[in-house]
């Protein structure tokens, strides 16, 4: 995971933090002031903002914990995987097209970032110089030839 991915979940980790710690607390408190809380509408809405909250802290909290979990060493040398740039020729429109795969953090489609879990991402995960390609895309069957491969080991050197 790159730095600034990290940095944007920790960010985001702990302005929820703050919000269920603090904010919440003392909107369910001052709501709860009003009295009958069965029609109390600011009582009802703090109380499901606190479940989303905790929902969303535990989502990005999970995310964080998988990317600990990714080992550099087990990303191959050779093929298509998390980090690297792939250029791909696609004969259909006559274009070649530079991709880089990215956790959906970072993905960006109108920059060339693309996820691993998206469609295209998914189809070039494992692929080689040479290999074709084809995916099944939101818009329709698109047709890839790879022409060049630079894995994130080679970017490091």
């Amino acid at each position: 995971m790159t730095e600034q991915v990290k940095k944007k979940l920790e960010e985001q980790i702990r302005q929820l933090e703050h919000e269920l710690a603090h904010e919440l607390p003392a909107e369910i408190k001052k709501a709860a002031a009003l009295g009958d809380l069965s029609e109390n509408a600011e009582y009802h809405m703090a109380k499901q903002r606190q479940v989303f909250v905790n929902a969303r802290l535990g989502q990005l909290k999970k995310r964080m914990a998988e990317f600990a979990l990714v080992n550099l060493a087990n990303i191959p040398r050779d093929r298509a995987a998390f980090g690297s740039t792939v250029v791909v020729y696609e004969a259909e429109r006559d274009e070649k097209i530079t991709y880089k795969l990215v956790t959906s953090e970072e993905a960006d489609v109108s920059n060339g970032l693309i996820s691993t879990t998206s469609p295209i991402g998914r189809g070039l995960i494992g692929k080689q110089v040479g290999d074709l390609v084809a995916i099944a895309t939101p818009n329709g069957k698109r047709e890839l030839e790879v022409l060049e491969l630079i894995t994130i080991h080679d970017e490091v050197k």
